[in-house]
């Protein structure tokens, strides 16, 4: 099973070189946190979170709601 950062990103139809220059990483970091041989930093998470819009707890796998219930309700 594929993790969460990378089925968002093969959802979205990117390469990793597009999604690593959108957060402001190399592609070779990218695809180190991608392929988890590579811890998350909080400020990675923040990035990964805006840029996919969906919440650090979804990244984390602490929900399967990709977006928090107060965003839904609006």
């Amino acid at each position: 099973m594929r993790n969460r950062m990378e089925k968002l990103r093969v959802d979205a139809d990117l390469p990793r070189k597009a999604v690593a220059k959108a957060i402001g990483i190399t592609q070779r970091k990218y695809s180190y946190v991608e392929t988890r041989s590579h811890q998350l930093t909080a400020e990675l998470i923040i990035r990964l979170a805006k840029f996919y819009h969906v919440s650090a707890d979804y990244l984390l796998g602490l929900t399967d709601a990709p977006r928090p219930r107060w965003i839904l309700r609006r």
